[in-house]
């Protein structure tokens, strides 16, 4: 052990007596506020993205300049301990001297044909050879399309119209998702954005999560009528909502029965909890399942895969049309290649995922030694801050209130130099990049936040 390291345990916050710090001084934003002013004058909001625009926490949304390892830098030159990482798709951490010397060969013969590349046919072999639950996969260029197309996919091989969904699950702003639960139990989908037709969410069923008796019913009043059923492999749109075994094999029985398909959106928890990702984690087989950027290095993509007979509806094999000028980019495919080929490496995950344990049970022994009201959700390297003392399973059962304490921790956490997802909602990512030390640095910096949060 490193002396840094020595003397980091032997002064660890995790002791009997709390240990109170002052709230620290705010870091300097001038030169990411004055971009924030002129993206302003172009963008809605200023942002590309809602959830950029920093309206959860405390300032004005931090311009990155550039990020190395599990480091980022922003426009005014401070640095954070990235966990975030792209939103969960760097799982090697930014800028992988892999990926980039790879996306780099690439580029050389140039960046886009709209034509079949080898590449392609590299990254397909290396996802499906390593992938019991799936047999053909199609490239498309975001993880909304890559639902959306799946949607369409269920709908044309069923012959059905009807999808059911689940409160707090997200899935991309496809217009017949983009929908929220009504007042009963099973209800039509109620539009949460303006610009989708009352007819298009009337096709949607919402129902809660971890609820067999409302999935029971929404197959007892809509029978013979549901294509599909989807639901967020490990939903982590809303929390990190880790769903029961036994839920998830319900589910798979009773789309078996009824003869619905059952879509793992896996944009999240894909090749992040696992290669296989939560089918492999939970061994339940999807029909469908739908994967985002984290195939692509962290670049532009997604995907879609089933069973060969499934996906021989798609066009120009089938009846259902679904296309793309840039799906299979060669940048995106080699970027893609060079981190999938290291999540494959025998004992990836196992590292990965452990030193995610050891970082989460270290803050959660930390916050039960202080008896805070605070619980640490992880599966995989995936982790969520929740100020509750219970199992939370549906987005109903969090507390908006407690959001108030978030929006206290991630200033401090920037103030020391961490960065998280800037909504108490956003789960977190352990990467590989992250190093014992980096881990260490950003506990003590959580322990501290802790405390002034629960000071307050």
């Amino acid at each position: 052990m490193t002396n840094f390291l020595k003397k980091l345990f032997s002064k660890s916050q995790e002791s009997s007596t709390p240990v109170f710090h002052v709230d620290k001084q705010d870091i300097s934003r001038e030169s990411s506020t004055a971009l924030y002013e002129k993206a302003k004058n172009y963008f809605p909001g200023g942002v590309n993205s809602p959830v950029r625009a920093f309206k959860s926490v405390y300032g004005t949304p931090l311009f990155i300049e550039k990020g190395d390892g599990c480091y980022l830098w922003d426009a005014d030159g401070n640095q954070f301990i990235d966990f975030c990482c792209s939103w969960g798709p760097l799982i090697l951490g930014h800028n992988h001297p892999k990926i980039r010397e790879k996306v780099t060969e690439v580029m050389q013969n140039g960046m886009s044909f709209g034509a079949p590349t080898a590449l392609e046919n590299e990254l397909a072999e290396l996802i499906l050879k390593n992938n019991s639950y799936l047999e053909k996969i199609r490239f498309v260029s975001s993880g909304t399309e890559a639902v959306m197309s799946a949607i369409r996919l269920a709908r044309g091989y069923t012959k059905r119209d009807k999808i059911l969904k689940f409160e707090g699950c997200y899935h991309g702003h496809v217009d017949a998702l983009l929908v929220k639960a009504g007042s009963g139990l099973v209800t039509f989908g109620e539009t949460s954005s303006a610009g989708i037709p009352k007819s298009f969410a009337d096709e949607t069923i919402v129902v809660p999560l971890n609820d067999m008796k409302a999935v029971k019913e929404a197959f007892k009043q809509f029978k013979n009528q549901l294509a599909a059923v989807i639901i967020e492999g490990v939903p982590a749109n809303n929390g990190l909502l880790i769903q029961d075994q036994s839920f998830v094999e319900f589910l798979r029985d009773i789309c078996t029965k009824n003869k619905t398909l059952l879509i793992f959106d896996e944009v999240i928890s894909g090749f992040r909890i696992g290669f296989e990702g939560a089918a492999g984690y939970y061994q339940v087989k999807p029909d469908i399942v739908t994967y985002g950027k984290i195939i692509g290095g962290g670049l532009p993509v997604g995907a879609y895969g089933a069973s060969a007979e499934i996906m021989g509806n798609i066009s120009p094999e089938g009846p259902v049309y679904q296309a793309g000028t840039l799906s299979g980019n060669p940048v995106a495919m080699a970027a893609g290649i060079a981190q999938l080929s290291e999540l494959a490496k025998p004992g990836f995950y196992k590292e990965l995922n452990a030193k995610a344990a050891e970082f989460v049970e270290s803050i959660q022994r930390y916050a039960d030694t202080h008896n805070y009201t605070f619980k640490v959700f992880r599966v995989g390297s995936i982790f969520w801050f929740a100020f509750t003392d219970q199992t939370i399973q549906t987005a109903e059962a969090i507390d908006p209130a407690s959001m108030d304490k978030f929006k206290i921790m991630h200033r401090e956490l920037l103030n020391r130099g961490v960065y998280l997802g800037p909504s108490g909602y956003e789960v977190g990512f352990v990467s590989a990049a992250h190093s014992k030390i980096d881990l260490e640095k950003a506990k003590r910096a959580i322990f501290e936040c802790l405390d002034i949060v629960f000071k307050k």
